[in-house]
């Protein structure tokens, strides 16, 4: 079992500072919708915000964190949910098991061996079942803030595809997510050095321009964005 990477500090500060941003959440689980099935597991869990949204839409649901605080973070949060199982788990680790699907939303670019990471979410899953993953993108945008939470990289089109094949995965999906994020992230995180944070600012962008970005990405895919999803099937 893999150690977590990055100052967890700033990483649980960095969750609670953009916990505010429901805007943004609420595109970002919707992108799962299609592919969770009756009873997901999610990889990093965090605070559990992405797993109380999509609780509505499955039957149970797994949650999961490596780190010590945020795991009995999650427990207190879920402890009057019956549906939902808390368990500890680090990728890459040594488990199987039969669940309809196998999440992990910025967590995989904290992970050295990502492949093996990846494998071990492809056996997590039954065959036929859905790796969902979601990542920053472009290794140009590497900022300060990545390397102090834990990044040891961010991703392009072809080196996700290649690790998802690797581990043994048919992908499916592989698209970028807000275009306009890049550009707020080329700026505010790689040029000014800033911190994602709880703001005024956060608030009016998530308000006002988060909707609209979602709004052209149904549309039309972005040929750039912050961030990758890709959607693979175990065999």
């Amino acid at each position: 079992m893999a150690d977590i990477t990055g100052d967890t500090r700033a990483q649980s500060r960095a969750l609670e500072d953009v916990s505010a941003a429901s805007h943004y959440r609420a595109w970002l689980t919707g992108l799962a919708l299609d592919h969770l099935g009756e009873h997901p597991i999610e990889i990093g869990s965090g605070h559990g915000d992405y797993a109380a949204e999509w609780l509505s839409h499955v039957d149970e649901f797994t949650v999961t964190e490596g780190d010590t605080d945020r795991l009995q973070l999650l427990r207190k949060r879920f402890a009057d949910e019956p549906r939902v199982h808390v368990r500890k788990l680090l990728l890459p680790s040594d488990v199987d098991g039969e669940y309809s699907a196998a999440l992990a939303y910025n967590v995989l670019e904290h992970i050295p061996d990502d492949v093996a990471g990846l494998r071990t979410m492809a056996r997590l899953v039954r065959p036929g079942g859905k790796v969902l993953i979601f990542v920053p993108a472009h290794p140009i945008l590497m900022s300060d803030f990545d390397r102090r939470v834990g990044h040891v990289r961010r991703y392009r089109k072809e080196t996700l595809r290649a690790a998802f094949e690797e581990a043994g995965l048919t992908v499916d999906t592989l698209q970028h997510v807000n275009w306009a994020g890049w550009f707020a992230w080329m700026v505010m995180m790689k040029l000014l050095k800033g911190t994602p944070k709880d703001s005024v600012a956060l608030r009016a962008y998530d308000r006002m321009v988060v909707p609209a970005v979602r709004a052209t990405e149904r549309i039309a895919r972005p040929p750039f964005g912050q961030s990758l999803l890709a959607v693979g099937r175990a065999t």
